[in-house]
């Protein structure tokens, strides 16, 4: 698994929790300064590299830096496509900037890679087609739509069979769990989000995934 950095909100706390996780750190342009802040060198710095300051550049092997030219995606899509690894764990891609952090939600859906994100309070993830997730009763669950999709919601306080979600219609949100919660999805688009002390649960719900 791999630790991916960004240039969101990134508590150190948060940081060493994913790394004793997934210690094979990756890091998204500029974020690779406050990777070496907090005493992490990363193992390959991706991006357009227009946040690399040169201190932070001379202070990383040249062969961990991979410049991609294409300012028509972001970072985190960079990131997204170019990581081979079955399972990714983000942080700093929450918080500050509301636009960044949407266009990461974005990004999950459009690449549909394996990945987590991790904030102070929420973790977010794409679902595929059907997801089982292992939560004590009373956990939050929202199921947040970034397309009309037919979803079975299992497991929950209001679960619910073949029901219409949408961006521009209802969404799941602040559902709780009353069990294991099993959630179908009619196609790609869903996202989880959960509390992120949940983050081990949402892990082996990715790693089981087909």
């Amino acid at each position: 698994m791999v630790t991916l950095l960004g240039g969101g909100d990134l508590a150190p706390g948060t940081v060493t929790r994913l790394m004793a996780r997934a210690p094979n750190l990756v890091v998204c342009d500029g974020a690779a300064r406050a990777a070496l802040s907090m005493g992490h060198k990363p193992a390959a710095v991706i991006g357009d590299l227009d946040s690399l300051d040169a201190d932070t550049r001379a202070a990383l092997d040249p062969d961990t830096i991979h410049y991609i030219d294409d300012q028509d995606t972001t970072d985190f899509d960079k990131a997204l496509v170019n990581i081979d690894a079955p399972l990714i764990l983000g942080a700093g891609f929450m918080g500050k900037r509301l636009d960044h952090e949407l266009a990461c939600y974005n990004a999950l859906v459009r690449w549909d890679r394996r990945c987590i994100l991790v904030g102070d309070h929420d973790i977010c993830f794409h679902a595929p087609k059907r997801v089982t997730l292992e939560l004590p009763e009373g956990t939050r669950v929202s199921a947040f739509p970034m397309d009309e999709l037919r979803v079975n919601l299992r497991g929950l306080v209001w679960s619910h069979e073949d029901i219409l979600l949408s961006p521009l219609g209802r969404v799941g949100t602040s559902n709780a769990a009353a069990g294991p919660v099993e959630i179908e999805s009619s196609g790609p688009g869903l996202l989880i989000i959960l509390p992120a002390e949940h983050l081990d649960a949402a892990i082996a719900a990715c790693l089981a995934m087909p």
